[in-house]
C-alpha cells in the first residue's frame, strides 16, 4: 500500500485511529481541566474558571497592578567578606541603633506590635534585604523609610547582625490547649497546592529547606502575616525576588490566609 493511500480519508484505518486520538485527548482535557477541578475541594472558594486554569497551571488574570520600582530588588544579597562572621564591634552599634529606633515597634525589651515583626533572631541576609528595600523604596513604609533613609551600608549591616545575634522570641500565639493546628494551613506549609502552582512554605521559609532572603515565619503576629500576604496578592507589596509570594499568595483565598498565618504564628 502507497503512503498517498495510507494517509487518505478514503483509507477507514487511518479516519478512525485519527478520530480515536482526538475522542480521547478531548474526553481527557474535559475531565483533567473541567471535571475533577470542579469537583475538587482542594481550590476552595475559587470559580469555575480559576479553578480550570490553576488545573492547566496558568493564572486565572494576568496582573496588571504596579509591580515596577526604581531599584529592583535583588536576587541575593550577600554581605562583603568582612561581614559573614560580625564581630561584637558589629552587634554593638546595631545595638545601639535598635535601642534608638528600632525597639519600641519590634520588640527585645518588651513585646513587637502586632502590626510589626519580631526582628529577634531573624536571618541576617533577611533583615539586611528588607532594610535595602526600605531605604530605594522598593518596599513601602512611611514610618520606616523615615527612619532607614540617611543610614549607612554599614548601619544596615550592623543592624542585621545585632538581630540575627538575637534568640528567637517566643512564639506571639498559642493555640488553645488539646486544639491542633488547622489541617489545610499544615499542608500548604508543608506540601503547598501544585494544581495551584502553590509551592509549600517550608520548603524556602524553613522547615523543609530555605532560600536566601526568605525570613523565618514562625511566632510572628498572625495579623501581620495575614496582612503581607494579602499585601503579596493585591500587588501593594512587590519587593519578593521574581514574584515569588505574589504568585502564591494570587493563589489563596482569604480562610487559607488566615489560617496560615494563624499557623506560623504558634510557631516557636
Amino acid at each position: 500500500m502507497s503512503e498517498e493511500r495510507l494517509f487518505t480519508l478514503r483509507n477507514p484505518w487511518f479516519v478512525w485511529s485519527v478520530g480515536g486520538t482526538l475522542a480521547i485527548a478531548i474526553v481527557a482535557i474535559l475531565i483533567g481541566f473541567i471535571w475533577l477541578p470542579s469537583a475538587s475541594s482542594a481550590f476552595g472558594n475559587l470559580s469555575l474558571w480559576a479553578r480550570i486554569c490553576g488545573a492547566a497551571g496558568v493564572p486565572s488574570s494576568w496582573y496588571s497592578g504596579n509591580t515596577t520600582s526604581r531599584v529592583p530588588s535583588e536576587v541575593v544579597v550577600l554581605p562583603p567578606s568582612g561581614f559573614v562572621h560580625p564581630v561584637m564591634g558589629e552587634i554593638g552599634r546595631g545595638a545601639t541603633i535598635a535601642t534608638q529606633h528600632c525597639s519600641m515597634c519590634h520588640g527585645v525589651s518588651g513585646p513587637p506590635q502586632i502590626t510589626a515583626p519580631a526582628l529577634a533572631g531573624q536571618y541576617e541576609d533577611v533583615v539586611y534585604k528588607e532594610l535595602r528595600d526600605y531605604q530605594s523604596g522598593q518596599r513601602q513604609s512611611a514610618v520606616m523609610q523615615a527612619i532607614i533613609a540617611e543610614r549607612s551600608d554599614q548601619d544596615l549591616h550592623d543592624l542585621a547582625a545585632y538581630y540575627a545575634s538575637l534568640a528567637r522570641t517566643p512564639a506571639t500565639e498559642k493555640t488553645p490547649a488539646g486544639v491542633g493546628p488547622d489541617a489545610n494551613a499544615v499542608r500548604l506549609a508543608m506540601q503547598g497546592d501544585p494544581q495551584r502552582n502553590i509551592a509549600p512554605c517550608a520548603a524556602c521559609h524553613g522547615q523543609l529547606d530555605r532560600k536566601g532572603a526568605a525570613p523565618w515565619l514562625g511566632g510572628q503576629s498572625s495579623v501581620y502575616l495575614a496582612a503581607q500576604l494579602r499585601a503579596f496578592a493585591s500587588g501593594e507589596r512587590h519587593n519578593d525576588i521574581n514574584e515569588q509570594m505574589r504568585n502564591v499568595a494570587r493563589q489563596m483565598t482569604p480562610e487559607e490566609i488566615d489560617s496560615l498565618a494563624k499557623y506560623y504564628a504558634a510557631m516557636q
